[in-house]
């Protein structure tokens, strides 16, 4: 039995169910879930199987886990910080930042695979770069999406028993509900626009342009989204899994640019398949550009093969998309597995 593809399947496909978060006033409402702001989310009929045959008759691209590079975590400066900000690259999209004197977890997966089952499914081809028993206590935990590889149920688990307490999951609309469902909490959940205060640091709840599914019954019955955290002065952007879309150079504007963000640059292969919904790492570069971003990191690589393109792809698309973009090699970068780089010494 392909155990794979069922699984695939199970991630990739779905229907739509009722939003009992509906407010007809807001454009990416609708009464059976959410839409995004541009484009269409409509995929090629039967694009889902017709990927999977092509992967099954022509194979993958090759690729090597070995050349991701990787660095001793400073573990003892990340639980001992209470005052730099701080990015860490764990793996994936799962992030650590240290701003305001809090612990912010992005998308955090520690799971050997992105899967509703620990048996099969999409393995990791590189460890986390650290544990979760090395981490600082968690203040709060961001969730984007409900993908399995961006929520993962024993690691939420987990910070929900973390010693000191749990930590506070900041979700979009009806993540909370699957979350507290799961005897999971506390939860915020939030809608696009929203803005939630934590001591002085303010955290805002923004569009991306991607979609939502667990099983093939709930697509898009829950909310995606974006993060921007701001604290004395200072701003951060993590825009989820997204593909491109007008929205970015909205986000600019609204926000004046960024001091930092946290854009995806992997799984985008086959590019007729996935292009609504995970850029490249050209048009990973465009959104840095369009959200006015003064540094970059790229993550959603280097851990999962959930797409055709090889988990360490990014290490050569991007510098050729930031040359071919005439965009500076050190304004957009990608960390080693276990990297922390200082974003402001206080």
């Amino acid at each position: 039995m392909n155990w794979s593809l069922i699984l695939a399947t199970l991630m990739l496909a779905g229907c739509a169910s009722v939003n009992v978060h509906h407010d007809p006033a807001r454009a990416h409402h609708r009464p059976d879930g959410f839409v995004n702001l541009h484009h269409t989310q409509d995929r090629p009929a039967g694009g889902f199987w017709t990927w999977q045959w092509q992967r099954w008759t022509q194979g993958v691209g090759p690729q090597d886990p070995q050349r991701i590079p990787r660095v001793q975590p400073v573990a003892h400066y990340l639980r001992s910080n209470r005052s730099d900000t701080t990015v860490t690259w764990i793996g994936h999209s799962t992030t650590l930042w240290q701003v305001g004197g809090l612990n912010i977890l992005t998308d955090p997966h520690f799971s050997e695979r992105a899967s509703p089952v620990a048996f099969a499914g999409p393995p990791r081809t590189t460890p986390p770069a650290l544990t979760l028993e090395e981490l600082p206590r968690i203040d709060i935990v961001f969730i984007s999406h409900n993908h399995y590889d961006h929520l993962d149920l024993s690691t939420v688990q987990a910070l929900h028993r973390q010693a000191g307490g749990p930590p506070l999951f900041v979700v979009p609309l009806g993540i909370d509900r699957w979350l507290i469902k799961a005897g999971i909490g506390p939860v915020h959940a939030m809608d696009w626009w929203d803005t939630h205060r934590i001591r002085d640091v303010e955290l805002t709840l923004v569009p991306a342009h991607h979609w939502s599914s667990r099983t093939p019954w709930d697509r898009n019955e829950t909310l995606w989204a974006g993060l921007v955290v701001r604290h004395d002065g200072f701003s951060m952007y993590y825009s989820g899994d997204t593909g491109y879309s007008p929205l970015f150079r909205e986000l600019g504007r609204r926000f004046g640019g960024f001091d930092f963000a946290q854009l995806p640059v992997g799984c985008y292969e086959p590019r007729w398949f996935m292009k609504e919904q995970h850029v490249n790492e050209a048009e990973a570069v465009q959104i840095h550009l369009d959200v006015r971003s003064q540094l970059s990191l790229g993550v959603h690589w280097g851990t999962f093969r959930l797409c055709d393109d090889a988990v360490d792809a990014p290490l050569d698309g991007l510098p050729r998309a930031l040359k071919l973009m005439n965009v500076p090699a050190d304004a957009f970068v990608l960390f080693a597995l276990g990297e922390t780089r200082v974003l402001r010494r206080r």
